[in-house]
């Protein structure tokens, strides 16, 4: 299983239009992706519900995870999602 942790960049966090983004692109990756806090219980990250509900605001970390062929890659580019702030494009 491969791991990351990412600082979230979107200055309203992982809401609305980030959280959209974030979510298709983990479903495109055809992997079991999961994200959430440090030390807390992850959420499916191909689910918009569960990532908006996850509540991650800009500046908090979160650590992805991921099992499957190319997890490394699927992570890599989760992460430089993650780290750009989404709203500003």
């Amino acid at each position: 299983m491969a791991t990351r942790t990412v600082t979230i960049a979107s200055s309203v966090g992982l809401h609305a239009r980030p959280a959209s983004l974030f979510v298709e692109a983990a479903a495109d990756s055809g992997l079991d992706v999961e994200i959430g806090r440090p030390g807390e219980d992850a959420v499916d990250a191909t689910s918009i519900l569960g990532v908006i509900a996850l509540g991650a605001m800009h500046g908090e970390e979160v650590v992805l995870t991921a099992e499957g062929a190319d997890a490394d890659a699927v992570l890599d580019r989760l992460v430089a999602l993650l780290s750009t702030d989404l709203d500003a494009q």
